[in-house]
């Protein structure tokens, strides 16, 4: 089982105990890569809000996703 199938299967499983599964995917944190569509390096602070998002109250009805914090790389 993939992570993407792994993780929406534990979404689907654990929603009706009130718990989220969720992700975070993040590409090229500070590397001399310069194709990001963002026109920086990503950096351990990008994904600070992310997480902190998911940890909160306000990512409650937020089930089996895959929050992408990559300066646009997979919108490429």
């Amino acid at each position: 089982m993939s992570l993407p199938s792994f993780h929406k299967a534990l979404a689907n499983e654990w929603a009706t105990k009130q718990m989220n599964v969720n992700a975070i995917a993040s590409v090229y944190m500070a590397t001399d890569i310069d194709r990001i569509p963002a026109g920086r390096w990503g950096a351990a602070d990008d994904i600070t809000g992310t997480a902190i998002f998911l940890c909160s109250s306000a990512s409650d009805y937020v089930h089996g996703h895959i929050l992408a914090v990559d300066g646009g790389w997979f919108a490429r």
